[in-house]
């Protein structure tokens, strides 16, 4: 482990990503941690991360699919559901996992030195394997209903990534204000709850009226599942609004990274 100098002298907010690498060891140790922690003595294991979707799945497919009749083209509904609240598990997973990642850590912060952004990354790890079961469901529906990919299928891990950066993004800026503010703890699962449905996870984009087109595709998660769904199973280009979530992403990424590093100083005092 390298020796860390810490000089009060410095100014400004200095990010240090390259020293991430250096806790990779401790990365990689959170997240087995958690796995182990998430899934100890259950019956059926990793399976549960899938029973959520799958029950979100059915009632989506009764209201939207035979009630409302919402139109998806030639793609079966349920794909249609499955595959965008994939990507949307995927971001929630990590954005509440991330978000009230540092006050659940309360106990190391205050005992030893680390790089605090490596708390909230193990959580962006962990989610993975959670993706992976609901994805592993997404790849049988497919096959059920004989749909493959297209060429569009190489973009694919492009999209997965924004939502982890998504989901992370956000909720970087969350744990960081629930040290100060702990009534982000109670407001983060309402959010993400409404938040749901503010985005085309059940519903096709095309259904919101153009002159809110703009505005609809600020919510970051919006052009990413829009995005997701199309690698996965063709159907519409996706226009030039994906980019503008794609650059609020980054917005919120980078600045998030910002204000956690000064808000780092002070987390042992405070949390």
């Amino acid at each position: 482990m390298p020796s860390i100098i810490i000089d009060a002298s410095k100014k400004g907010l200095n990010l240090n990503l390259k020293e991430l690498w250096a806790y990779k060891d401790l990365l990689l140790t959170l997240t087995y941690r958690d796995l182990r922690v998430r899934y100890a003595q259950t019956v059926l294991g990793f399976l549960w991360a899938g029973l959520q979707p799958l029950a979100t799945l059915t009632i989506f497919t009764l209201v939207f699919s035979r009630v409302a009749k919402v139109n998806t083209g030639d793609i079966p509904y349920p794909l249609f559901a499955l595959a965008g609240m994939s990507a949307w598990t995927y971001f929630s997973n990590v954005l509440n996992g991330a978000g009230s990642s540092i006050v659940g850590a309360q106990g190391m912060i205050s005992k030893i030195y680390f790089p605090r952004l490596v708390i909230p990354l193990s959580k962006a790890l962990g989610s993975l394997v959670d993706f992976g079961v609901v994805f592993l469901f997404l790849i049988v529906l497919m096959f059920w209903y004989g749909v493959s990919p297209g060429p569009a299928f190489f973009l694919f891990p492009v999209f997965l990534f924004l939502a982890l950066l998504s989901g992370l993004a956000i909720g970087i800026w969350l744990s960081a204000l629930t040290v100060r503010f702990r009534d982000f703890q109670q407001l983060v699962p309402f959010v993400v709850q409404l938040g749901m449905y503010a985005t085309p996870v059940a519903y096709p984009a095309s259904l919101v009226p153009e002159q809110y087109q703009f505005w609809y595709f600020l919510n970051p998660m919006a052009g990413v599942v829009e995005g997701f769904r199309w690698s996965l199973l063709g159907g519409p280009v996706p226009g030039v609004m994906t980019f503008v979530s794609a650059s609020v992403v980054l917005v919120i990424f980078i600045s998030g990274l910002y204000y956690f590093r000064s808000v780092e100083k002070v987390m042992a005092d405070i949390v």
